[in-house]
């Protein structure tokens, strides 16, 4: 088949662009052919995918996003696909990669007048055409939570919701050779005996970065000292280095931008911190867990379940409260249970199933299409 994939923004440290990539690539490994609309592009895909950029000019993004979609829809009818795979909402697609939570449900906890501002009715209205009861799009949802979500508000029919496992990389898995790789990044770190806590994401401030440095900063200043706080992913970290320093802790943070080698930092890592304000899934929780890492993580994470399945670290209780996790911080830094939590997450990865996404996503779409 003839696929075309659509999505805003194509950088290669998103967590949505990572899926779609993903899936891309294991359609191509059973003989289709993939095309990647973005409207904006950083960066190179992996062989065998063609990305195109279609961007455009209007004076707000929503509207950017509006005629790229008109676009899109255009060049697909055009180009003699077979089906159109979104990874972000937009009107006629085929089937939608639900990797954001329901912007309804977001916007009904605004003001009346964010409801009702030119953004949010477009992005409604986006919403709609894919899970209204007139639309015809399947949906491939990562977010057993989420799915709840949208029944209730669009009432759209279970039949075209397709629930998938996660998709974690293979390489994120510790292995064999975990503890030589583990001591090799500590080393070329400097780390020696100090605690490295470990941010992964981008999009700082939904991912609770500031969370997290004022956890830091309430530390007694023995243990503080012995902590380094480090932050991988692509956003404007300027905020953040004021707080820093605002709070005297500028010399336990470090900044690390987009970064290739993920894995070995979740091996070199003590303890993953993930307390977002939002986050339909958190694909790095489970990373984290195929890492052996333990976690301290906020419960909106769509994913925090298997962090309590799977019995490898804390989850926060909602709502936040920041006073709690200053405490948990301190007690898991204080009163280490590693190694049992450690024992609990490779038990967890061999008994359930966090790696086969992609397989799923296109097991759906060669059903849907064919």
């Amino acid at each position: 088949m003839k696929l075309a994939f659509s999505l805003f923004k194509y950088f290669p440290y998103g967590g949505l662009q990572r899926d779609c990539v993903k899936i891309a690539e294991e359609a191509i490994s059973r003989g289709h052919s993939v095309d990647i609309f973005a409207l904006q592009a950083e960066g190179n895909v992996p062989s065998g995918i063609n990305l195109h950029v279609l961007p455009q000019r209007a004076s707000r993004n929503y509207k950017r996003y509006e005629t790229f979609a008109d676009q899109f829809q255009l060049i697909a009818d055009e180009g003699g696909y077979d089906g159109l795979v979104g990874f972000n909402k937009m009107p006629g697609l085929d089937i939608y990669y639900a990797a954001d939570p329901c912007f309804a449900a977001k916007a009904a906890e605004r003001s009346f007048f964010y409801r009702w501002a030119g953004r949010t009715r477009s992005f409604l209205s986006s919403e709609r055409k894919v899970f209204g009861p007139d639309s015809n799009t399947e949906i491939l949802l990562i977010s057993p939570r989420e799915e709840d979500i949208f029944s209730q508000i669009y009432g759209t029919d279970a039949s075209r919701m397709h629930q998938l496992p996660p998709g974690i990389q293979k390489d994120r898995q510790a292995g064999e050779d975990y503890p030589l790789l583990r001591e090799q990044k500590r080393s070329q770190l400097g780390l020696q005996d100090k605690k490295m806590l470990l941010m992964v994401g981008s999009g700082f401030k939904t991912k609770g970065l500031d969370r997290s440095l004022r956890a830091v900063a309430s530390l007694p200043e023995r243990l503080r000292e012995q902590v380094m706080l480090y932050v991988v992913g692509k956003d404007n970290v300027k905020p953040f280095q004021r707080q820093a320093n605002s709070l005297g802790i500028e010399k336990q943070f470090v900044f690390m931008g987009g970064r290739d080698d993920v894995a070995d930092l979740l091996f070199a890592a003590d303890l993953l911190l993930h307390p977002a304000y939002r986050e339909n899934t958190g694909t790095v929780l489970l990373e984290a867990v195929a890492a052996t890492l333990p976690l301290l993580v906020s419960d909106v994470c769509g994913y925090s379940f298997h962090v309590k399945a799977a019995q490898c670290g804390e989850v926060l209780t909602e709502p936040f409260s920041q006073d709690e996790m200053n405490a948990k911080l301190r007690l898991m830094l204080e009163q280490p249970k590693r190694e049992l939590w450690q024992e609990n997450a490779r038990r967890y990865i061999k008994f359930n199933d966090i790696f086969s996404m992609p397989q799923r996503a296109v097991d759906v779409i060669e059903r849907v299409l064919s």
